[in-house]
């Protein structure tokens, strides 16, 4: 958000209340109650790219839908416009909805969004979401902890943004931190971070899940390990968006996948 952005005493006593709202992975039932209460009774919703059509339908038809999606290459709107929308929105509405795939604090730049309305004397109130990091591999039988294969989770983006506090992630430090790696935004730089955990030590026969388009009906995996993971995805032309698993747990995939839940329609 630009510094010129300012509100009056005035405008402030009239301003609505923006909500940043968690849409959880995918599957409308893992939508948190508050979430769709807020979503039928909001004035306005500027919702990202990868909320899913199911739960798009949950909202008002009275409701004003603004598409403020970014996807890779291709932005709909910059982080600052987006901010300086919901900061015109209140202006105007009561009741804001920012609806965010997954969680708003879990890589979804929630906490920035949040910074500025703040700054700018606006109501904000966030609303947590299933966050895809564990939605996604429970969906495809893998769970994150098991006290035969993982006492410890790491998650950690793999889509690193210019400009932030620290320009790297430590991938030596992440192979030993904990025994399941939990990989968001990973898949245009697989081969980079894979390359770094085998360069940390980490064995090749670890094994790795990607799962793609978690908790929809529509839902894949790729299983393999750290030594044949890459040359698969460029096998099968697997893509984004995707989470990785990367641990003994994916093991656990051959024996709980067919108790996949049923994905709300």
């Amino acid at each position: 958000m630009t510094a010129e952005t300012s509100i009056t005493d005035n405008e402030k006593k009239r301003l609505g209340k923006v909500y940043l709202v968690g849409a959880g992975p995918g599957d409308p039932g893992l939508l948190t109650i508050k979430g769709k209460t807020l979503l039928e009774c909001a004035d306005v919703v500027i919702y990202d790219a990868l909320v899913s059509p199911q739960i798009l339908a949950l909202i008002s038809p009275y409701a004003e839908k603004i598409n403020a999606g970014k996807r890779s290459g291709r932005h709909s709107l910059l982080q600052e416009e987006t901010t300086q929308l919901l900061i015109e929105q209140a202006q105007s509405h009561a009741v804001v909805v920012r609806l965010k795939g997954g969680d708003p604090f879990v890589f979804g730049r929630g906490g920035e969004e949040m910074e500025d309305l703040v700054a700018a004397g606006v109501p904000v109130e966030v609303v947590p979401g299933v966050t895809s990091g564990i939605a996604a591999p429970a969906y495809a039988g893998i769970p994150l902890t098991h006290r035969s294969y993982s006492s410890s989770v790491t998650f950690v983006t793999g889509h690193e943004s210019a400009g932030k506090y620290r320009p790297d992630v430590n991938w030596h430090a992440i192979a030993h931190g904990s025994e399941t790696i939990v990989i968001y935004m990973g898949v245009r730089n697989l081969p980079y971070i894979i390359g770094e955990l085998r360069d940390a030590g980490l064995n090749v026969e670890t094994p790795v899940a990607l799962i793609r388009w978690g908790t929809r009906p529509d839902q894949e995996e790729l299983i393999g390990t750290l030594a044949t993971i890459v040359e698969q995805v460029e096998a099968t032309g697997f893509e984004a968006p995707a989470i990785a698993v990367i641990g003994n747990v994916v093991n656990l995939h051959q024996v709980l996948a067919s108790c996949r839940p049923a994905v709300f329609a």
